[in-house]
């Protein structure tokens, strides 16, 4: 077995040990506090820096989780594994924060299953061609820690402490097939996750007061899966078979993933305490039920997408998708949500990727504009965020592979002109390997 799958064996059973334990999010926003938390980007780091354009993308190296029908464009096998960091300031009428984290993105493995140089060596052309994937990414983060006071004319003042940690995680199982210039995919996925919300009430200014804790801790387990489509047309194929020029090609794509039921468990536990003089005097337990069982239903999604290629040159796209939150329902942490949306246009240019004495000119050089409507709301107004992104792609050589180093920072705005704004930079790194060897018809042992 080589190398580069041992590493990716290693390293996605580390992090599925990690995300199924009691790891917790290290996210920190006020906005986690609504639904199954932020949705997480479900885009690898080099189409984050196109501005999440995936739906028409078709990559021979690189890996695009959004539209599973891309697998069967995969030339070698690729592993993808990427980090992040992110600062943000958020603020509201009266103060702000300064906020940083970090994490592990995600690990993606996907590879053809027939490989490209047995078709070569036999000297046999089929239309058809097949793919495999594996995914483990977060789904959804959870962190928030928020104080808010109210003066009460005969209470005093009141203080409200919110806090939650956790969030969802899931593994994907895609497969992908395709017949001439028609590509299909299928997406099975398992979302998993602990999600905790504790809120608690103080009297500050009675000597004598009970104050309220309320603690509320659920799991989540469902499935769900997603299909995609894509169709590629070359606009100058008697040039490039005649004259060896590059193509000039446009993509179509399209996905859907199902709306997802899943069963909660939840514990809950709410308490009085006594607080005399600034100290605890004694506590009360008022309810504590463990094992609640629960259900609910995460949003479906549709994306379409398309794309143009100036053969390896550049390339520009522009997505359109809809979220349905509207359909979110869950019994342990009821909300009432409304469908997004997202538009986003992107690409990369690349000078030119045969240059033997120029590093730089075999760059990818990404770029992309983004511009989304969030599921929650304040004081009836729709939460948007816009942004832009930056990004390279940086050639290396590893086991005698060409491999890529990807970069990206985004940059944005959420919550403009709502009670709680948030502007943010991310900075995003990634390293896809490859190896074109899996599967190869050997010839001679």
């Amino acid at each position: 077995m080589h190398r580069i799958s041992r590493i990716a064996i290693l390293l996605c059973s580390a992090l599925f040990c990690f995300q199924t334990g009691e790891s917790q999010s290290n996210a920190n926003s006020p906005y986690s506090r609504f639904g199954i938390g932020d949705p997480v980007d479900f885009h690898t780091m080099f189409m984050r820096s196109m501005g999440g354009t995936a739906a028409g993308y078709m990559d021979s190296y690189h890996i695009n989780m959004t539209n599973p029908a891309s697998y069967s464009g995969l030339r070698a096998t690729s592993f993808d594994i990427g980090v992040f960091a992110k600062y943000s300031r958020i603020s509201d009428s009266e103060s702000s924060d300064n906020l940083w984290n970090g994490n592990l993105a995600y690990l993606s493995l996907a590879f053809p299953l027939k490989n490209p140089f047995s078709s070569i060596l036999d000297r046999k052309t089929s239309p058809y061609k097949f793919a495999m994937a594996f995914h483990l990414i977060p789904n959804s983060e959870v962190g928030y820690n928020i104080t808010s006071f109210d003066l009460h004319p005969e209470l005093g003042q009141i203080e409200r402490n919110f806090i939650g940690s956790g969030g969802t995680s899931k593994f994907i199982w895609g497969n992908s097939m395709s017949y001439k210039n028609y590509y299909f995919g299928a997406n099975l996925g398992y979302i998993f996750g602990n999600i905790e919300n504790n809120r608690a009430t103080a009297f500050n200014d009675i000597a004598a007061s009970f104050d309220n804790v309320f603690e509320s801790n659920y799991t989540i387990r469902g499935l769900y899966y997603d299909l995609g489509f894509q169709w590629r047309k070359v606009l100058n194929q008697k040039d490039v078979e005649n004259n060896g020029v590059a193509k000039k090609l446009i993509s179509f794509g399209a996905y859907g993933k199902s709306a997802t039921s899943f069963s909660t468990e939840s514990d809950i536990l709410n308490r009085s305490i006594l607080v005399f003089n600034g100290a605890i005097s004694n506590s009360d337990t008022l309810t504590n039920v463990s094992g609640i069982e629960g259900s609910g239903t995460l949003p479906a999604q549709i994306g379409i997408g398309f794309n143009y290629h100036q053969g390896e040159k550049y390339t520009i796209g522009i997505d359109l998708s809809r979220t349905f939150w509207s359909q979110y329902k869950n019994d342990a942490n009821p909300e009432t949500l409304s469908d997004s949306y997202r538009v986003s246009i992107g690409g990369y240019f690349r000078p030119n990727f045969k240059s033997y004495n120029n590093f730089f000119k075999r760059v990818y050089y990404r770029y992309g504009l983004f511009y989304s409507t969030d599921p929650r709301s304040f004081d009836q107004e729709q939460v948007k965020t816009y942004g832009a992104s930056f990004g390279m792609g940086l050639p290396f050589v590893f086991q005698r592979k060409i491999s890529h180093a990807n970069l990206g920072i985004e940059f944005g705005r959420k919550g403009s002109g709502t009670i709680i704004e948030e502007s943010f930079a991310r900075i995003s790194f990634s390293f896809t390997f490859n190896d074109d060897e899996w599967f190869i018809k050997r010839k001679y042992n």
